[in-house]
């Protein structure tokens, strides 16, 4: 009789070990890719600091807002490249700069430069189970300065 009971359990233990050893490695894995799009967050908000703190330096007039653009530009980029986890390749990211500019049209002392930077995060361990948000979330950092 207790043979019998012992062939009925066969397999109980590994079926119990599917089920939770398969919310053990959700929960894993969700932690981990928490902490990459927690990290890349905080990467695009340095990397628009960089930009910002770039762009308010003071130059001699007359200043070049067109070259300027390109050089804050060219921070952000490089800084994203340097510190963001992104396995797809370089990020693709949307940059804006705006400033204000002073009475007669020019960025100076005191005027205020706005750095928006957008990255789309993908998923990079659990895309399947996102399905309803497309694969990936839009995370944004603005940075607001005046210039020295």
């Amino acid at each position: 009789m207790i043979t019998g009971m012992r062939n009925k359990q066969r397999g109980a233990e590994l079926v119990e070990f599917a089920i939770t050893a398969m919310l053990l490695f959700l929960l894993l894995f969700g932690t981990i890719e928490f902490s990459v799009a927690l990290f890349d967050k905080a990467t695009i908000t340095n990397a628009g600091r960089e930009g910002a703190r770039t762009g308010i330096l003071f130059r001699p007039e007359p200043r070049n807002l067109d070259t300027e653009d390109t050089i804050i530009r060219e921070r952000i980029e490089a800084y994203a490249e340097d510190y963001l986890i992104s396995l797809g390749g370089p990020a693709e990211m949307e940059i804006d700069i705006q400033r204000t500019l002073s009475a007669v049209g020019t960025f100076g002392v005191g005027e205020e430069l706005t750095v928006t930077v957008t990255y789309p995060y993908q998923f990079l361990i659990v895309p399947g189970f996102i399905a309803g948000m497309g694969g990936g979330i839009n995370l944004s950092s603005t940075t607001v300065m005046r210039a020295e």
